[in-house]
């Protein structure tokens, strides 16, 4: 049951059964919502006291945050598609850009008018699980990337404004987050070490195979990093989730858990991919009265992969993480990953 939920699932969120996607499609909402008005150099956000100030819990600067690091590492994936579309961290900020479009960043609590179109529609709500969970997938990533030499030498140091409350949840800075998270650091400064840029990528003029290898072993170093960040922040932020409806929650849990099953396959973060498989995912936050699979305003596709999730989530809870330990052992090996993909296009095609 638990292997057929999570087939099922991988099927709905692969490419093949999405619409076609062509690179001539690069306007509208390819990209996440106000992409353009992002700062996209450092110098673009408050420079103060010497510093480089992000305020982190505004949706426009913690998108640029996700902009400077594709435009810094454009240069490494010259060879996987023009126009940038190749960069594997296109997940996180159309991740993000998802997250702000479907309301889930705004104050699910209702106290504050944080996120609301009646407010500050900007605001990320530091109630919000989606919000907190997110900041270990942006500002984590950024200061692992800053510390690795991604944007060269800084004349600046680059200071994180902290929340309203819940301060300590979070670190602001590249020596507050080394002291406090050191293995976090270490995974995602990693990915980004320029040396082991050069190292995939300085043949990816080669034949396809090569680059292909190359950007299994950058995919491989970039989930290790995701997979890292929600683990670490899962049980910090668990008691956030009061603050969802119990089906929003379920789905928080449920999505956190699929990672760690797509993470396996070193599904690749694409810009078309992941355009692709978010048109599957549910549009609006969950509420009270919706039950699966037959939420009226979803479709049945919306449906499928919510259930789906569920599914692989229970399955894989009852037999205490086996099932993700025995599909990582199968997706262990390029080959095995292979023959995975291989699977899922069938299964998608039938």
């Amino acid at each position: 049951f638990g292997i057929r939920a999570l087939l099922i699932v991988t099927v709905t969120l692969s490419p093949a059964t999405a619409p076609a996607w062509s690179e001539k499609n690069t306007t509208g909402d390819v990209y996440p919502p106000l992409w353009d008005l992002a700062p996209e150099n450092l110098l673009d956000f408050l420079v103060k006291d010497n510093k480089i100030v992000i305020n982190a819990w505004n949706y426009q600067e913690r998108l640029g945050v996700y902009k400077n690091l594709l435009n810094s590492s454009a240069k490494y994936f010259t060879a996987f598609g023009s126009q940038n579309f190749g960069n594997i961290l296109w997940g996180l900020p159309l991740q993000h850009g998802w997250q702000f479009h479907t309301g889930r960043l705004a104050d699910p609590s209702g106290v504050t008018s944080c996120g609301y179109e009646d407010g500050d529609l900007l605001c990320i709500s530091v109630r919000s699980w989606w919000s907190c969970m997110n900041y270990y997938l942006a500002i984590i990533p950024f200061l692992g990337a800053v510390e690795a030499g991604l944007f060269g030498q800084l004349q600046y140091e680059i200071e994180i404004l902290p929340p309203e409350e819940q301060r300590a949840d979070f670190c602001y800075s590249v020596a507050d987050c080394r002291s406090r998270i050191p293995k976090l650091m270490d995974e995602w400064k990693a990915y980004f070490e320029v040396n082991n840029f050069t190292f995939f990528f300085i043949f990816s003029v080669s034949p396809a195979t090569f680059s292909s290898f190359k950007l299994d072993d950058a995919l491989c170093l970039m989930w290790r990093a995701h997979v890292s960040s929600i683990a670490y922040a899962l049980p910090k932020f668990q008691d956030s989730l009061k603050y969802l409806s119990d089906p929003e929650a379920s789905f928080g849990e449920d999505w956190a858990n699929a990672v760690d099953f797509i993470a396996a396959t070193h599904f690749s973060t694409d810009l078309q991919n992941i355009n692709n498989f978010q048109a599957f995912l549910p549009q609006r936050m969950l509420v009270e009265g919706d039950v699966l699979p037959s939420i009226s305003d979803f479709s049945p596709q919306q449906n499928r992969v919510l259930l789906s999730l569920r599914a692989l989530h229970k399955a894989n809870q009852l037999t205490g993480g086996l099932l993700l330990k025995l599909w990582q052992k199968a997706m262990s090996t390029e080959a095995g990953r292979k023959m995975g993909r291989k699977l899922i296009e069938d299964l998608a095609s039938s």
